[in-house]
């Protein structure tokens, strides 16, 4: 029936290639395993866990729920991040096809006067000129600069420095901290929920992730349980969770409702970071049309300018 509804043929033929393999009596979690690209460790682990403990329609609700809160909150914050983006996007075209097409002519009608050009003129004169004869290379250089960096932050030393100094930087450090317990919190709580011993959960968990810092740290407080402590401890042992994350899960230990209490957590980590995101987007639109109108505003001065003088002057 998942195969049949689908419309796209890839997943037709992957969901018939699992079924194949159940068929031919290999287990479904077993049968996801075959397609390490489309189903993580925490499917094939949750999914494996249903199986062995007889209650896979609830596995499988629980991971549908998961999915769902996933993709709402990422959608969330990408619909957030679409105006202002657009808008950017904008007053760039808008400002270089005035560098391009707009400016030369008018400079050429000043050139010609023969009289001095004031400072912010000849400054647009450069630029124009420089926009219209080399702007392949300066989009090569924004190119290679993009590239560059993204070849540096591959490295795994490089990426994992970069990712701590994001810890520390202001706002910043709110929005990767609350997205990334949101996202911790989250995966171990359907992890917890299906089964799935805590230790194995916090190593499949610790996989989602993004900061490479965080999940080198969480890598440590896994050792740590493993060892015999408590998850609140080891947590706080990373250094970068807010406090409430903490504060909840001592007291899901204590009353044995772990994964209910991380799943609370999560969802107000994922509310956290989508009105943050919100608030820094509704301060950038206005500040995106100020930066905007003073860039215009400096081009028509620099036209002007030239032209007031010569009123004076006659």
């Amino acid at each position: 029936a998942v195969a049949q509804q689908s419309e796209k043929q890839h997943v037709r033929a992957l969901v018939m290639g699992i079924r194949s393999r159940v068929l031919e009596g290999h287990s479904l979690a077993g049968a996801l395993g075959d397609y390490p690209r489309s189903f993580n460790g925490m499917y094939r682990s949750t999914v494996a866990a249903g199986e062995q403990s007889g209650h896979l329609d609830k596995v499988l609700e629980n991971l549908a729920d998961y999915q769902e809160r996933q993709f709402e909150s990422r959608r969330d914050v990408e619909m957030a991040l679409l105006y202002p983006v657009l808008l950017t996007l904008l007053a760039f075209a808008i400002v270089g096809a005035l560098m391009v097409y707009v400016v030369p002519d008018m400079v050429g009608v000043l050139e010609n006067v023969g009289q001095e050009l004031p400072a912010s003129t000849r400054f647009l004169i450069g630029a124009s000129e420089l926009a219209r004869n080399y702007w392949w290379l300066i989009l090569l250089g924004v190119i290679g600069l993009v590239a560059g960096a993204r070849c540096l932050l591959d490295q795994p030393a490089i990426r994992e420095a970069w990712d701590r100094q994001k810890l520390l930087m202001p706002l910043v450090s709110r929005i990767t901290r609350s997205s990334n317990a949101a996202r911790y919190a989250n995966t171990l709580s359907i992890l917890t929920s299906s089964g799935v011993p805590l230790v194995e959960a916090m190593n499949i968990a610790a996989n989602v992730v993004s900061n490479a810092w965080l999940k080198r740290r969480l890598g440590d407080a896994t050792q740590r349980v493993s060892e015999g402590s408590s998850l609140r401890i080891a947590l706080e042992g990373v250094g970068h969770f807010p406090p409430m994350l903490l504060h909840m899960v001592a007291s899901g230990e204590a009353s044995g409702e772990l994964d209910a209490m991380l799943e609370k957590v999560a969802v107000y980590q994922q509310a956290e970071v989508k009105r943050i995101v919100t608030t820094i987007v509704r301060l950038f639109e206005p500040m995106m049309l100020l930066v905007m109108g003073g860039m215009v505003m400096f081009i028509v001065m620099a036209i002007l300018l030239p032209i007031l003088n010569m009123n004076q002057l006659v």
